[in-house]
């Protein structure tokens, strides 16, 4: 029997390949890169805050389909097309991630038509 379960939510933008959500290994929850996109897998156009609040909602629905919560984070990693727009990821980060923010790495990115994407280790114990 296997040690870890995965998951993929419909309350969440379909992943663009062949890979799950989220996979739960013991007390830990590995969240997949979230981007910008719907549930029904289009993109969300506009501006950086308008995608960058899209993707924090995909890894809040994730987490929760999990169990879990972006409060539970423990590391997030954040790639960016554009590390002009590093101050205002700052913001909404706080927002999202709270008082106990986890440690993060953020680089800038080649995405592919999108401005962010993140993804994140959750510690459920």
């Amino acid at each position: 029997m296997s040690k870890k379960k995965t998951l993929v939510t419909p309350n969440a933008s379909p992943p663009g390949g062949p890979y799950s959500h989220a996979a739960i290994a013991g007390d830990f929850v590995y969240l997949a890169g979230a981007t910008p996109h719907r549930t029904d897998g289009s993109l969300v156009e506009g501006t950086f805050e308008e995608q960058a609040r899209a993707t924090f909602a995909n890894l809040v629905a994730i987490a929760e389909a999990a169990g879990s919560s972006l409060r539970d984070a423990v590391q997030a990693r954040v790639y960016l097309r554009d590390l002009d727009d590093f101050q205002a990821m700052n913001t909404l980060f706080a927002e999202y991630f709270g008082d106990e923010p986890p440690v993060r790495t953020t680089i800038q990115a080649d995405l592919p038509g999108f401005l962010i994407e993140i993804d994140a280790v959750l510690y459920t114990a």
